[in-house]
C-alpha cells in the first residue's frame, strides 16, 4: 500500500479537529482552506498567533506558533545563539528564526501516519506545549533584544525556577 492507498482510508481532515477545540474554547480562528486553521491566542506575555497545517503528502499535522518580536538586525546572531541553548532543552518541538521577516516561530509537527487520526487531547496537548515554550522563553528573547543580554545569562533568567515559600 503506498501514501496515496492511506490518504483515502482517513476518516476526516485533522484540521476539524483543530477547528472543533478552537470553537469549544471559543478563541478567535479563521480557516482560510480545508487544510490549514489560524488560531489567535492571548498569553500571559504578549498574544500568540498559531498556525495548524495538515501536510497530507508526508500525513502531519504541522503547528506554527509565532509572536510579535521583532529582532534589529545587530541582535540576530545573539538571538540564533539563545536559540540553539533553549533547542537543547527542549524534548518537542522547537524554535526557528525566519530570517526574512526577522521573527521568532515555535514549531512542532505530528505525524499520523497510516491514516491515523488526531484526537482533541493530542491537539490540546500540541497547543499547549506550544504556548508554554513561548511563554517560558519570551523573557530570553526580551533580554537578548532590548536589554542587549548575552544569550547565556538570558537562558539563566529563563529557566530559573522558584523553590519553596517565602
Amino acid at each position: 500500500m503506498n501514501l496515496t492507498d492511506y490518504a483515502s482510508l482517513r476518516q476526516s481532515n485533522p484540521v476539524d479537529v483543530i477547528e472543533w477545540v478552537a470553537a469549544s474554547r471559543e478563541w478567535a480562528f479563521e480557516r482560510s482552506c480545508d487544510d490549514e486553521i489560524a488560531v489567535a491566542v492571548a498569553g500571559v506575555w504578549t498574544d500568540y498567533a498559531v498556525s495548524f497545517s495538515w501536510l497530507e503528502n508526508i500525513e502531519a499535522l504541522h503547528l506554527g506558533c509565532a509572536f510579535d518580536l521583532k529582532i534589529p538586525a545587530h541582535r540576530r546572531a545573539e538571538v540564533l545563539q539563545l536559540l540553539a541553548k533553549i533547542n537543547e532543552t527542549l524534548l518537542v518541538g522547537h524554535f526557528d528564526l525566519w530570517q526574512q521577516e526577522g521573527a521568532v516561530m515555535f514549531r512542532h509537527a505530528l505525524l499520523l501516519s497510516g491514516g491515523a487520526e488526531p484526537t482533541s487531547q493530542q491537539a490540546e496537548r500540541m497547543l499547549a506545549m506550544a504556548l508554554e515554550s513561548c511563554e517560558r522563553f519570551y523573557q530570553a528573547f526580551q533580554f537578548v533584544i532590548w536589554a542587549d543580554k548575552p544569550a547565556e545569562e538570558a537562558m539563566a533568567c529563563a529557566i530559573f525556577e522558584t523553590a519553596g515559600e517565602a
